[in-house]
């Protein structure tokens, strides 16, 4: 048991070594679906700096870590597996949460930036000059994306290329609309930009507010599938401490219990929140 303890403490600080010393590079054509789906999470959350394999080795250690400390407690290892599973997908849930916060504050948002961009449309500015002013008297949320579209306009010149970059820093469904709709506005011109602009308001905010209706009635599903979920597991941790009474999982019989029981809770969850949830926008626009 202790060269299976080793063994999986080297390959996960292995991994984590490797994912820390790598040098950054760009996407590249062939790129892993796992560090494809790792580095979009990241961008939805708005989280800048931190690669996708350090974000995968943040996940190894993490469970690893879970895995030693429950195995050392419970000296039960499919007790130990389970709750190191369970604490590797910590960090995946962190993240996807803060993606959900950030999507729906930025939902709220968009109306008045849109709002934003036509007064100063209205007042003379061009477009690239209303989106960069955006940065200066929109959102504090969104200020920042829209501060470095005016620094890579001012200094490149080309709006398209500015666009994709705030598109891309933004990482938002609303958003990928709105920079469409301007971009399409742009090419083709015309005297129409105004009430493009007060036609898209009203549908993004009608649209944010029927959606948070929605939301409020159906987080009362979301928190009783987490409780429900939560409680044989809480349950099983307690009994980690109770040698004598662990001690029975530590047989087939006892990690059949526990996979089945994982699975079961897996698959219930998974369908509880496929039933009760509301369909997330996606980024078909990018």
């Amino acid at each position: 048991m202790g060269l299976l303890i080793g063994l999986f403490f080297g390959v996960g600080l292995l991994m984590i070594i490797a994912a820390i010393v790598a040098p950054a590079e760009a996407m590249p054509a062939a790129e892993g679906r796992l560090r494809a789906k790792s580095r979009d999470l990241l961008a939805r959350a708005g989280i800048e700096g931190l690669t996708p394999g350090a974000f995968i080795g943040a996940c190894l250690i993490t469970g690893l870590t879970a895995f030693l400390l429950m195995f050392l407690v419970s000296k039960t290892l499919p007790v130990a597996l389970v709750f190191g599973l369970m604490a590797g997908w910590v960090p995946i849930a962190l993240v996807r949460a803060r993606a959900r916060r950030r999507l729906a504050e930025f939902r709220e948002l968009w109306p008045d930036v849109v709002d934003n961009i036509a007064s100063a449309v209205r007042a003379g500015l061009s477009l690239s000059e209303a989106l960069a002013q955006v940065g200066e008297r929109g959102p504090l949320q969104l200020r920042e994306p829209f501060q470095r579209f005016g620094a890579d306009y001012a200094s490149t010149g080309r709006f398209a290329e500015s666009l994709d970059r705030l598109k891309a820093r933004l990482a938002d469904p609303v958003g990928d609309r709105v920079v469409e709709a301007l971009r399409i506005a742009r090419e083709v011109g015309g005297g129409d930009l105004g009430r493009l602009l007060r036609s898209l308001s009203t549908f993004l905010r009608d649209d944010a507010r029927t959606r948070s209706e929605l939301e409020s009635r159906q987080s009362w599903s979301v928190n009783g599938a987490r409780v429900a979920v939560a409680a044989p597991w809480l349950v099983l941790a307690l009994l980690s401490f109770q040698g004598d009474v662990i001690q029975r999982y530590n047989t087939p019989m006892g990690a059949l219990i526990i996979g089945a029981g994982a699975v079961l809770c897996v698959i219930a969850y998974r369908l509880m929140l496929r039933i009760g949830r509301l369909p997330e926008p996606e980024r078909v626009l990018r």
